[in-house]
């Protein structure tokens, strides 16, 4: 039986491949413990922001559009959704804090997205722009910032009576009367700023 040179068997080529699986491994094993020692986690298995940030503050959000105080209304929803989190105490205010949310609301809108057989709209599409930061105030930097953060839904009337008043007073009064729908609104809109902050890269 004729034995096979160095490099030419099948052995070889395997511990070859297994060198370079070896080494491959050995540098993923290293980024991840940079990422680690860094205080930063994947997306969608935890916070990214640094493990030294337990105070929020979340001051008054500012409010462009005419709707008050729909800023007390969104401002209220994000102060509860990250204390929901456990992990951050959670303040009205910009001092004395490791990290502070800052929030204004640009635009709020709606438009009807269905009809019931009497082509009464039955449902509306709320679309709100928000222009929302995250900053680490013991780095004294921004981590996380859009100027423009649009959040769209649809919802469902309580009643017929708010299709007349969205078609002919405008959105203020129909945030007045449908308070359901906006409780909904605002709700869903700080589940997905703080899921943007806390999972963003």
């Amino acid at each position: 039986m004729t034995r096979q040179g160095p490099g030419r068997g099948s052995r070889v080529s395997g511990a070859a491949l297994t060198r370079r699986e070896a080494l491959r491994l050995t540098a993923l094993a290293g980024v991840t413990a940079g990422a680690a020692g860094c205080g930063y986690s994947l997306a969608g298995r935890g916070s990214f922001l640094p493990d030294y940030i337990r105070t929020l503050g979340i001051p008054m959000f500012g409010n462009r559009t005419p709707y008050s105080p729909m800023e007390q209304l969104f401002t209220e929803k994000v102060r509860v959704e990250f204390q929901s989190r456990g992990r951050y105490q959670v303040l009205p205010t910009d001092t004395g804090v490791d990290g502070v949310v800052r929030g204004d609301l640009v635009s709020i809108g709606l438009a009807p997205a269905g009809f019931n057989p009497n082509q009464q709209a039955s449902r509306y599409r709320f679309t709100v722009v928000v222009s929302v930061s995250f900053a680490d105030t013991r780095q004294q930097k921004v981590l996380w910032e859009n100027p423009a953060l649009n959040f769209s839904d649809e919802y469902d009337l309580a009643s017929a009576g708010s299709a007349t008043v969205a078609a002919t007073a405008g959105a203020g009064a129909f945030i007045d009367q449908e308070r359901a729908a906006v409780d909904r609104l605002t709700t869903d809109f700080a589940r997905s700023v703080v899921s943007a902050i806390m999972e963003a890269f």
